[in-house]
């Protein structure tokens, strides 16, 4: 049956070493004067909003700084940058970071100029209209959401992860200069390095997918797989680092159209419970769930072990398919992510609560290619704790 797809990303994108010089002409281009730059402390101790800012400085560009974004940010952490934007009066955000800065950025653009609570825009849709413009700058090659419709916000006292999906958060530039990743450390490159791959392996086995986004996919994971282990253990090396942030754009702009799948679902409870970093949840739950996964779309995963280096000759679709998972955990051991839950204080116990978290995920777990009962996701959790 044919059907009807709409395909959206960020209208202008900027790429290539060196392009944060180009900051000025972008800003200037929107018709905007001031400016306020949403970070965090690790950014600015590393001197890269200080780089960002002489840049604004020598422009004449006005601009504020809120730099107290936390990892997984809490609904208490987006309202403050909201207030701070509104304070500011500045016409545009700039997003300098990882994806936690990038989406506290998206958030406040979006909802400085609306009325309500953040609660009231949890879900799909639900945004009235426009917020101010944003430039995304992104220092990891990880979560694509320069190119993505989407926000996940941690509500602490509920103590789930919460998104806010609108076509009004589309950022209005993203400027990727693979120069700021260079002084990311290993297990900062890993977990983040990781989380894109799995974008580009949830989108390609979504059941949203279609051709358009599968070319994105499939060239987002043959880019990551190449280089990944290249930049967690050289970190200096520019290609990598440069082939690494195209690839993590590639993977944005497919699960933004496609959707990721069962794997984000199984992160977000263990993320929200444990504070078990976004890319690290993703990455222990990856291998289980896409063994779970596989039967769903066997030539699909089949084909993914070819575009991880795996070398394919003589191999049944099924055993392919099963190569495809060997890889998976080759790579998170060889980047040395941690294994298991336990090593996070998750127990036994703690398992039918956390599963029971997974089926409210129903956004996701709608694209995963296998259905999926909470005893499924009692037993995926099982086998990693």
């Amino acid at each position: 049956m044919n059907a009807t797809h709409l395909f959206q990303t960020t209208p202008r994108i900027v790429m290539g070493p060196g392009c944060l010089s180009q900051i000025q002409s972008e800003i200037q281009r929107l018709g905007c004067n001031k400016v306020m730059v949403v970070t965090d402390p690790g950014i600015v101790q590393a001197g890269i909003a200080a780089r960002l800012e002489e840049i604004l400085a020598k422009a004449g560009i006005a601009f504020d700084r809120f730099d107290q974004v936390t990892p997984d940010p809490s609904l208490e952490v987006a309202a403050q940058a909201i207030e701070a934007l509104r304070a500011s009066g500045a016409q545009a955000v700039i997003g300098l970071g990882g994806g936690s800065a990038i989406d506290i950025a998206k958030t406040a653009a979006l909802l400085a100029d609306s009325g309500g609570k953040l609660n009231d825009y949890f879900g799909i849709d639900l945004v009235p209209k426009p917020g101010r413009r944003t430039v995304i700058i992104p220092t990891t090659a990880g979560t694509g959401s320069e190119v993505t419709p989407i926000v996940i916000l941690s509500d602490e006292a509920e103590k789930l992860k919460k998104g806010i999906v609108s076509p009004y958060l589309i950022p209005s530039v993203a400027l990727l200069d693979p120069v700021l990743t260079l002084g990311l450390p290993p297990q900062v490159t890993a977990a983040t390095g990781m989380d894109a791959l799995i974008h580009g392996v949830e989108s390609f086995t979504s059941k949203n997918a279609y051709p358009m986004t599968d070319m994105l996919a499939c060239r987002a994971i043959e880019l990551i797989a190449a280089n990944i282990r290249t930049a967690y253990a050289n970190g200096q090396d520019l290609a990598a680092r440069s082939n690494m942030l195209e690839g993590s754009l590639l993977a944005g702009m497919a699960f933004a159209n496609a959707g990721v799948t069962a794997v984000h679902a199984f992160a977000y409870p263990i993320g929200a419970e444990f504070h078990i970093p976004h890319g690290v949840a993703n990455s222990i739950m990856l291998a289980s769930v896409m063994e779970f996964n596989m039967l769903g779309n066997l030539k699909k995963f089949a084909r993914m072990a070819a575009l991880l280096g795996e070398n394919t000759a003589g191999m049944s679709e099924r055993q392919m398919a099963l190569a495809t998972v060997q890889a998976l955990r080759t790579l998170s051991a060889d980047l040395q992510i941690p294994k298991h839950l336990s090593q996070y204080g998750v127990k036994e116990s703690d398992i039918p609560m956390l599963a029971e978290g997974v089926m409210k995920v129903t956004r996701l777990l709608a694209n995963n290619p296998r259905g999926m009962t909470q005893q499924d996701a009692e037993r995926i959790y099982l086998s990693v704790l």
